[in-house]
């Protein structure tokens, strides 16, 4: 009966531990909570001009001036673009979470999700290094090859 109890008590440790979110994770967490703006795409790490297609969703200057919002108590939430003569307007839905690897900056994850909460990116998702976060202002970074180049996109907001 001990050696029951003893491994029962070792095993709701184990995953205690394996399921936890370090302190450093539920702090960024609860800093991403709530509602933003992204105020302004650039790029670094090259010269020139530059258009995107960011997400796989729009071109970058329909996110400039969209609002976003993250819940931290079910992980999911949305943004929103403005329509426009370039830009398909409306809400997108995602499940986000701060996954922190080894030897980078923490990251956000997300991936699209419907109205129901249902995966419709087939796993498919997006990460972006968390390269200041504080509770009035966020700077995310993104690393893509141009012509066989690295240029990191640069997005920053602020809270609403």
């Amino acid at each position: 009966m001990v050696k029951k109890v003893v491994l029962v008590a070792f095993a709701a440790a184990f995953l205690a531990t394996a399921c936890s979110v370090s302190k450093s994770a539920r702090t960024q967490r609860n800093l991403f909570s709530g509602s933003w703006s992204l105020d302004n795409i650039s790029y670094e790490n090259n010269s020139g001009n530059f258009q995107s297609v960011i997400f796989g969703d729009s071109r970058d200057i329909c996110f400039e001036g969209s609002d976003w919002f993250f819940r931290d108590n079910n992980s999911t939430g949305r943004y929103t673009i403005k329509g426009g003569s370039l830009c398909q307007g409306g809400d997108r839905f995602f499940r986000w979470s701060v996954v922190e690897p080894a030897n980078r900056l923490s990251q956000l994850q997300f991936k699209y999700i419907d109205e129901n909460r249902k995966d419709i990116s087939g796993g498919t998702g997006y990460r972006l290094d968390i390269a200041n976060l504080t509770e009035q202002q966020m700077t995310l970074k993104s690393n893509v090859t141009v012509e066989g180049e690295l240029v990191t996109i640069v997005y920053e907001f602020s809270k609403k």
